[in-house]
């Protein structure tokens, strides 16, 4: 340059250096025009070693920067050569300490943009990471010059990004395209490439101030919008970011923000319509071809001179001469198939020139993203990572949509991530939010669909071994009970011997198995367990397989499993529901890893929310339906050990857990196992068999979904009802009133008249005349409606009026003596009238009664024995029993008075509470409530001074008889 140039470009005022620009701008073009490129070479690379990168000279840097873009400005077109030199040193000087040096800069690099145009984006890294550092500069001026850069930028990439090819490829860019993505190769000879521009951006997406994020969210905007990009294929690379600015406090990246992710979202539908249409051509197209194929072929069969044709070509071939030719050019058989007339009158041979011309044309449409490739599952790793790790509303609402949206797209992408998405899906149903929960409740919807939608399992017989395999997996769970502190030995013995029952066939069943398939245990709980059904696989190879490997069961009811300790009811009551519907999906696969989950459900009954403890019990009762009989009487051993444990919970919620069972399992089946489980239980732990006893007779008598069951009861005549009774007596023997009340509803008057002798010689405790009570109320029930219309028939239940007298004569008087008292005196003329003889013969109307009696006991009453009820041995049952529950209470009762002064039993409150006065009693000094009352001949003066008239002869003759029965059983 010119010292007087140079000298310009130097000074600190601004008007003198632009004059000096100026100049210096007439002299390169003065050069160009003489084609000096040495000059113009020696000036630019003074003006950017002399100048621009003088650091220590702001003034230098100044002119320099204005110098440079005059350069520019006057090569024109030719500036493209010099851009290796000209854009680094002015890239240098936006990161000046000096605001003016970085304003100036802007200024520069605008001015170059300007004249460069396409070839500014072989630099676009370079310019895109200095705009995005000026975005956040604190220096106003200096934010305005970037603007505008920026812009221009912005116009030059929507421009020409997407075709422009540099004129001169520079080294950079050849170095930089090794690094090109193999799908975007074809993208290398452009001077913009994503390839190369991504790794900057998921650099640059981290940043927190907001004016970056403004910036970085308008760049991303702008990139998509160019159509040749497609932007959208990169967008697992910078999603994450892009999430991250929901949660940035400043509103407009908070919008644009949200705005960029719909258009993602908008775009990906688009994209997978496209190509779902695109698909469902090919389709269309292939049958179309079958088709047009199949009518060719059977066309040229039936054409006679194609069969002619090939008569002659396979004689001059037996002949080792060729065919002889025709008036047409020589044909082959094949020439002539195809040229052989069409049903319409045309040739096949047009007809297919036709088609191949239709399918090239098809081929060589191309529509905008049918070639684009999205990567579903990196963007559904980082929506699920971001619900569990993000609290923000916005972020979890967003997440929530995309994956909602996937579901019309990729659902079998989706099962691979069921078990994390679960883990955060449940919680989010019961988000203080109601977006929130809203759009969780749309995902768990959507999301259970599919999986229901998926095909079923194929059913295969259950082989031997397997059984054997089942039979194997059940007993632990018996050991395994949540929350046990203490056990039941008589309970696992139990458990132990519904185990030995199969203990000899078992052996050899699991050689079996072991010798058909080397690993039996690891088949259900891994993986390859999805692959096994092998007719879907047939019918659809392309899709279902897939979705149906992907789908883990184990980690799924794992991460479910979980959620049973989630504060919020509805995340509990989700998790269940999912447990369900998998089991009913695909029950061998729950099956198969019960083991882990049986505890957690067992725990679960003990759930505050009585929703909980209904799906938790369903859903116990499904795995009891599909699994053996080890595995129902683990259930029962274990439910009793939880009731044992906690007794809170069987006070509370065992009428409801028995009912809830019995409407999901058969009632009988579950009264025979636990009434077993109690009679071997009795022994240990009198007081909660005595508990469970009267919850389970309590709902026997009075729950609807038992009423098929107490029908069952009452008829005796059966084999099967028999053994139910017979089984149902000995356990409820740890408990007098609820036996007595099992013979009522069975109708077997006379052995609940046979208990009644034995009341008398136990102890009456307020807990049994509570029963006494409520059971005195219940025969005031719908459900014994057939009780007191027997009363109308005392010639065919004679044993029914002594029972209820009996039990009127056990009660103190209160008002459920006083309803017990008018219930009978309402029916007592009637069976004063219409007793019958002892002797008397049978009527014909009594004949089917007396008959039915008399198969239910033998005249010696030892039982019938051919197998029917035994009726004396049931007695003896009760005696011994009654006898453990006596010792048992009186250690209670030495222990209270070893240990303490206050005697429960016998406190001096209770004892003037139950006391009944003396002149209410009457003559004969017996207790009253005291089963000593019941049979002795001194109670006319009950009768007597209670009831009037005719009511008090029938008590008294009825008492009589009662005390002369008691005097021929001693």
């Amino acid at each position: 340059m010119d010292s007087s140039v140079s000298k310009a470009l130097q000074d600190k005022l601004y008007d003198k250096r632009k004059a000096g620009a100026l100049e210096l701008e007439s002299i390169i073009r003065n050069a160009l025009a003489e084609n000096n490129h040495d000059k113009i070479a020696k000036i630019v690379h003074q003006l950017c070693h002399d100048y621009a990168y003088a650091v220590h000279q702001p003034h230098a840097r100044n002119g320099g920067l204005i110098g440079l873009a005059a350069a520019a400005i006057a090569m024109g077109a030719e500036v493209a050569r010099y851009l290796k030199e000209i854009v680094p040193p002015v890239l240098a000087c936006f990161s000046d300490q000096d605001a003016r040096v970085r304003y100036y800069a802007c200024e520069s690099m605008y001015n170059i943009a300007k004249v460069a145009k396409g070839e500014t984006l072989v630099y676009f890294n370079d310019v895109f990471d200095a705009l995005c550092k000026l975005a956040a500069d604190t220096e106003l001026s200096v934010k305005n010059g970037a603007e505008l850069l920026d812009r221009l930028v912005k116009d030059i990439v929507s421009e020409s990004a997407a075709s422009y090819a540099s004129m001169l490829v520079p080294e950079p860019a050849t170095a930089d395209s090794e690094v090109d993505s193999p799908e975007r190769n074809g993208e290398a000879h452009t001077a913009f490439s994503l390839p190369r521009f991504i790794p900057l951006l998921q650099e640059r997406i981290h940043v927190l101030n907001p004016f970056t994020r403004t910036f970085l969210v308008s760049w991303i905007t702008l990139l998509d919008s160019i159509p040749d990009l497609e932007l959208v294929a990169y967008l697992p690379s910078f999603l994450g970011g892009l999430l991250k600015f929901l949660s940035d406090p400043n509103q407009d990246v908070h919008t644009t923000t949200k705005v960029a992710l719909d258009r993602f979202l908008n775009e990906i539908k688009k994209i997978a319509a496209v190509k779902k249409g695109i698909a469902e051509s090919r389709r269309g197209r292939d049958e179309k071809e079958q088709q047009t194929s199949g009518s060719s072929e059977a066309v040229a069969v039936d054409n006679p001179d194609v069969d002619q044709a090939k008569t002659e070509q396979a004689n001059g071939d037996e002949a080792g001469t060729p065919a002889a030719p025709t008036s047409d050019t020589p044909q082959t058989p094949k020439t002539a198939e195809t040229d052989s007339p069409t049903v319409d009158g045309g040739s096949t041979l047009e007809a297919s020139g036709e088609l191949e011309k239709e399918n090239e044309d098809f081929e060589d449409e191309w529509i905008p993203g049918q070639d684009v490739q999205i990567d579903y599952q990196r963007i559904l790793d980082i929506l699920v990572t971001f619900l569990s790790e993000s609290s923000e509303e916005e972020i979890q609402i967003i997440a929530l949509k995309w994956i909602e949206t996937f579901f019309d797209i990729c659902p079998e992408d989706i099962l691979l991530f069921t078990p994390r998405l679960l883990a955060q899906l449940l919680p989010a149903l019961s988000h203080d939010v109601d977006h929130v929960k809203q759009a969780a409740n749309r995902v768990n919807q959507a999301l259970m669909a599919y999986i229901m939608s998926l095909p079923e399992e194929p059913s295969r017989p259950q082989t031997d071994a397997e059984q054997t395999q089942q039979t194997n997996q059940a007993p632990p769970a018996i050991t395994s009970a949540p929350g046990t502190t203490t056990s039941i030995p008589t309970i696992r013995a139990l458990a132990q011997a519904n185990g030995d029952a199969r203990r000899d066939s078992a052996p050899s069943l699991r050689q079996t198995r072991k010798a058909t398939s080397p690993d039996p245990v690891e088949q259900p709980t891994s993986a390859p367990q999805t692959q096994e059904p092998e007719p879907p696989v047939e019918d659809e190879p392309e899709v279902e397989p897939k979705a149906r490997t992907d789908l883990d069961y184990e980690a799924a009811v794992n991460a479910l499993t979980l959620q049973f300790l989630h504060e919020h009811e509805a995340t509990r009551v989700a998790a269940l529901a999912w447990l369900i519907m998998l089991h009913r999906k695909s029950p061998r696969k729950i099956l198969a890893i019960q083991d882990a989950t049986f505890p957690a459900l067992l725990k679960t009954l003990s759930d505050p929310a009585e929703a909980v403890v209904t799906r938790d019990l369903l859903l116990l009762s499904q795995i009891s339906k599909s699994s053996d009989d080890t595995y129902f009487t683990s259930f029962m051993v274990n439910l009793l050990k939880l009731f044992t444990t906690d007794r809170r919970l069987l006070e509370s919620r065992g009428n409801l857990i028995i009912r809830q069972l019995c409407l999901s399992l058969p009632p009988e089946k579950i009264y025979r196992t636990m009434a077993d489980c109690l009679e071997r239980d009795s022994d240990e732990d009198v007081e909660f068999a005595s508990i469970m006893v009267q919850n389970l007779n309590n709902n026997l008598i009075t729950a609807p979904e038992l009423q098929d069951l107490r029908k069952r009861l009452r008829n005796l005549d059966t084999r099967d009802g028999q053994i139910f009774f017979t089984v149902l007596f000995r356990a409820w023997c740890v408990n007098a009133v609820a036996t007595f009340s099992l013979c009522l509803l069975a109708q077997a008057y006379e052995q609940a008249y046979n208990l009644l002798h034995l009341f008398a010689e136990l102890e009456m405790t307020v807990n049994t005349l509570i029963q006494i009570d409520k059971l005195v109320q219940l025969l005031e029930s719908p459900v014994f409606t057939y009780l007191r219309m027997q009363l109308l028939e005392p010639e065919r239940f004679p044993h029914l009026y002594k029972c209820l007298y009996g039990l009127l004569m056990l009660l103190p008087q209160s008002s459920a003596f006083a309803a017990l008292k008018n219930r009978l005196n309402s029916v007592s003329a009637i069976g004063y009238l219409h007793i019958a003889p002892r002797g008397a013969p049978a009527t014909p109307s009594t004949v089917s009664t007396f008959e039915r009696q008399n198969r239910l006991r033998s005249k010696d009453g030892g039982g019938t024995g051919d197998g029917g009820i035994r009726w004396n041995d049931l007695l003896d049952k009760f005696k011994a029993t009654q006898e453990r529950v006596r010792r048992n209470q009186q250690r209670q009762i030495t222990g209270q008075h070893d240990g303490a002064t206050d005697d429960r039993m016998s406190s001096p409150e209770q004892t003037r509470r139950l006391a009944v006065p003396a002149e209410k009693v009457g003559a004969g000094g017996a207790r009253p409530g005291s089963a000593a009352s019941v049979g002795r001949p001194p109670l006319q003066p009950v009768g007597g001074g209670l009831v009037k008239g005719k009511s008090s002869l029938n008590l008294g003759r009825v008492a009589t008889g009662f005390g002369a029965r008691k005097g021929k059983a001693k």
